[in-house]
């Protein structure tokens, strides 16, 4: 199987377990589900989803646990988003290619799409595909990386950064928070899925997981100022605007190319212990490094 067709297959996965485990529009309160599924079908690159899968490859855990661990990601990383485009936050009006939550329906059901989705997120992780045990384990990884010390902190530290200037360490420790602690617990959660990983093995996925979770970001911020707002599916443009510190407004966008061509051999550099069984994570790491939007 090509990496195109696994990531197709997965993919198709994916959606049909969010359509499983979000409740159904028709469901009281209807306009509330109905904004839920809106937010969050249809749409994204699904990168989280994507990584937990892969990991899961290394420890042989069975679909239909990756699917849950998955979704669940899925929603939470759906539910920072709509609250990120909220005017008290970013103040966006696309995402993904279509008007925001707030904008296509109104401010306080936004804020309550993503209390939502984080709650449904933890429920999906309870379901009985999972073990006792997983569950307790997924769990806490997923409240971990979305919490204070993980995506919810790094937010706070953007908006209190914005108008100012940041070192260079101090950026990072943002993004490794904002957006690369989800990303981490996506390697993690797919791989504790399966046969629990040795200590050896996890040292080495997080090693992973720190390198295309700041790739990630260095990407995002390369794309902000070099593609248009059709192709991002977002609005371009918008981080200089707002006068918010980027790798590219610190280092240069020659130095930004550079660093994440570095982060993707660090990626790589990681994965050597697992060999040819790796090979999905190496993939998206150059996915997260070479992507356009």
């Amino acid at each position: 199987m090509t990496f195109e067709q696994w990531t197709r297959a997965v993919l198709k996965r994916v959606e049909a377990a969010l359509e499983h485990y979000l409740p159904s529009e028709k469901t009281v309160p209807e306009q509330l589900h109905e904004a839920m599924r809106y937010a969050v079908l249809g749409g994204g690159k699904r990168v989280r989803p994507l990584l937990c899968h892969a990991a899961g490859e290394l420890t042989g855990a069975r679909a239909e646990c990756l699917d849950a661990a998955a979704v669940s990601l899925e929603m939470i990383h759906v539910y920072s988003l709509v609250h990120d485009d909220m005017p008290c936050m970013d103040d966006d009006a696309l995402r993904r290619g279509k008007p925001t939550v707030h904008v296509k329906y109104d401010e306080p059901t936004a804020l309550l799409v993503g209390d939502a989705l984080q709650s449904q997120a933890f429920i999906t992780l309870t379901a009985d595909v999972l073990s006792p045990a997983q569950q307790a384990s997924l769990v806490r990884e997923l409240a971990v990386a979305s919490g204070s010390v993980g995506m919810a902190g790094g937010q706070a530290i953007d908006l209190a950064s914005v108008g100012h200037a940041l070192a260079r360490p101090q950026l990072e420790t943002m993004h490794r928070m904002k957006t690369g602690a989800l990303l981490r617990a996506s390697v993690r959660m797919g791989a504790l899925a399966g046969e629990a990983p040795g200590t050896d093995a996890l040292k080495s996925l997080d090693a992973y997981a720190a390198a295309v979770g700041l790739a990630f970001q260095v990407v995002d911020d390369i794309l902000d100022v070099t593609t248009d707002s059709a192709t991002l599916g977002k609005t371009a443009g918008k981080d200089a605007k707002d006068g918010k510190p980027t790798y590219v407004s610190i280092i240069g966008l020659d130095a930004s190319r550079a660093l994440a061509q570095q982060l993707r051999h660090d990626a790589h550099a990681a994965l050597t212990p697992f060999g040819a069984r790796a090979q999905r994570l190496a993939e998206l790491a150059d996915l997260v490094v070479d992507r356009v939007s």
